[in-house]
């Protein structure tokens, strides 16, 4: 069964937006960039919300018009993962991508019952935000960035009961940005 994985780029505060929705303190150096072409390579799969799916809609440009050598690798490896979109405002959607066709649930059943090997990612703090609540989040990777944000929103959602989770690999980058992979108990 493929692993359902939620990365994203956190504040030590726990936000990974800030207050009026901010992201640009989250940009990845090019030591981390290189860190994230090597993770989507496992992908098989990329479930999304729409805000985050209209976001990387710059990656579907074609990858050799990038300038520089590992945005061109990311793009190619980004534009062949398939991605689920779950929208209730989009009516169609580009590149390797579809509407999503059934539940936050159902999707994800399907795709972890996928032959070969390969995970599922899911991006966008929202659609994170159900998979979590619904128990069907394997791994949770964080970048942890040197700084604070003071609100906004939030990596974990509130939550009724405990998660435990098992920290499995750490690395700290020359930016100051520190790793945490973790995987559910």
């Amino acid at each position: 069964m493929w692993p359902v994985i939620y990365s994203m780029s956190v504040s030590v505060d726990g936000f990974i937006a800030g207050p009026g929705g901010e992201i640009d303190w989250g940009n990845p150096d090019a030591e981390e960039f290189r860190f994230h072409v090597q993770q989507i390579r496992e992908l098989g799969a990329y479930l999304s919300g729409r805000r985050l799916y209209e976001e990387m809609l710059v990656w579907e440009a074609p990858a050799d018009s990038w300038p520089d050598p590992d945005f061109v690798e990311f793009a190619r490896i980004w534009q062949a993962i398939p991605k689920v979109i779950f929208s209730a405002t989009l009516d169609h959607v580009q590149g390797n991508a579809r509407l999503a066709s059934g539940d936050v649930a159902g999707e994800v059943a399907r795709l972890k019952e996928l032959p070969g090997p390969g995970a599922v990612a899911v991006g966008g703090a929202g659609l994170a935000s159900t998979l979590i609540k619904l128990d069907l989040i394997d791994e949770y990777r964080l970048f942890v960035k040197p700084v604070v944000l003071g609100g906004g929103t939030s990596y974990f959602p509130p939550r009724d009961q405990r998660l435990s989770l098992e920290l499995t690999e750490t690395r700290t980058f020359g930016s100051r940005v520190v790793y945490h992979r973790y995987q559910r108990v």
